[in-house]
């Protein structure tokens, strides 16, 4: 599981957040900052292609935060392959 936020709290930057892989000694910092971040999209990816997903979401974040306005319908359809 995955969700793409703006954290506003710091820098006001897109992020990215993969649930599933946090450690015990940053899970809860990781996820606060997250849940006081301002939600863009999240869902799952499969195991198989996680890797292709995650240049995907990063390639997203990047255009995210050069200022390009993409829609949740988009971030859906480029993640299409890897969804779970």
């Amino acid at each position: 599981m995955f969700e793409i936020y703006k954290d506003v709290a710091r820098n006001g930057n897109y992020q990215v957040i993969y649930f599933t892989e946090l450690d015990d000694h940053n899970r809860e910092a990781e996820i606060n900052r997250a849940a006081n971040g301002e939600h863009v999209y999240d869902g799952f990816i499969r195991s198989r292609g996680k890797d292709q997903a995650k240049l995907v979401l990063a390639a997203i974040v990047e255009r995210l935060n050069s200022g390009e306005q993409i829609h949740a319908s988009q971030i859906e359809q480029e993640l299409q392959p890897f969804s779970a």
